[in-house]
């Protein structure tokens, strides 16, 4: 994927240095039952298919408190962050990179589609955990769009986990799961996420089924984007791979199997691999918001 340093941070909110630390967040430290390593990653895994900090579910009154800090910790805690900065600057440039491009991409396509202006949503770096209008933010929750504030919470620490853990590695990896939360963004500016919001609150028996259509959109939305860079000759066949991949890595089916050692489509909240894979496609493929509509096809 060709990509250059630079350009403005102005829709990035850098919060890393202001996260963390303490208690809640991330894998472990909770009250109540204690979570082996096999069990973290279970309920890690399955915070990522439902979206929800299932971490709560053992935690007894909230966090276990953690000891007084030292005289020297918070001068040692902020010498360590600022070197984890330093290290993840080429990660932090290549992200404003992505969502620049991205939204740069919606101001032209969105009006000219269906006449309504886009207007920037603002990502939001962290790390472990940060506040949120949607909820406390977290590690193990994953990224995620809030409509509540439209912002998209990210802790870089995702992206090694896209790789090592999901087996998808690559720099238009990374850029799909932007483009993603991006398209949850869009979905908010048309009205359709707040449409499906108020349907899943009339039937909550289509509570999932209408989850996996908004999320399947987005992905399409993803593609859209996708289509633009491939235009331009900013991705070529191995990034499209890539991202392909990366759409099919996070899939209800795959992630359940993982999880459980069995699949139940019931439960589906953004669609198997197949279908994520097959979305993100069609918009890439075809470049337009009309080809993304899943809310009209079977």
């Amino acid at each position: 994927m060709q990509w250059t340093p630079g350009g403005s941070d102005q829709d990035i909110e850098d919060r890393r240095d202001d996260s963390g630390g303490g208690g809640g967040g991330g894998f472990g430290g909770f009250r109540g039952v204690h979570l082996g390593i096999g069990g973290t990653l279970i309920v890690g895994i399955l915070s990522l298919i439902f979206h929800q900090n299932l971490f709560s579910i053992f935690s007894g009154s909230g966090p276990s408190p953690s000891s007084p800090p030292s005289a020297s910790q918070p001068y040692e805690d902020s010498r360590a962050r600022t070197q984890q900065d330093a290290e993840e600057k080429p990660e932090y440039e290549f992200i404003k990179f992505v969502l620049n491009d991205v939204q740069a991409n919606w101001d032209k396509i969105l009006p000219e589609s269906t006449r309504v202006p886009y207007h920037h949503a603002k990502l939001v770096l962290y790390r472990d955990e940060y506040p949120s209008a949607c909820g406390e933010a977290q590690t193990a929750v994953g990224p995620f769009y809030c409509p509540e504030d439209q912002k998209v919470y990210l802790d870089l620490g995702f992206f090694q986990e896209l790789e090592n853990r999901f087996g998808a590695p690559g720099k238009f990896a990374q850029a799909y799961v932007i483009a993603h939360e991006i398209g949850h963004h869009v979905q908010r500016l048309l009205g359709i996420e707040s449409k499906v919001r108020r349907l899943q609150e009339q039937d909550p028996r289509a509570r999932n089924q209408l989850s996996v259509r908004l999320e399947l959109q987005a992905d399409c939305f993803a593609g859209v984007w996708g289509n633009s860079t491939e235009q331009r000759k900013i991705v070529d066949e191995t990034d499209v791979a890539q991202g392909l991949n990366a759409a099919a890595a996070v899939g209800d089916d795959r992630l359940q199997r993982m999880a459980r050692g069995r699949v139940s489509p019931e439960s589906f909240t953004h669609g198997s691999s197949a279908q994520r894979t097959e979305w993100f496609k069609r918009g890439l493929q075809s470049g337009q918001v009309s080809s993304c509509d899943t809310f009209a096809t079977q």
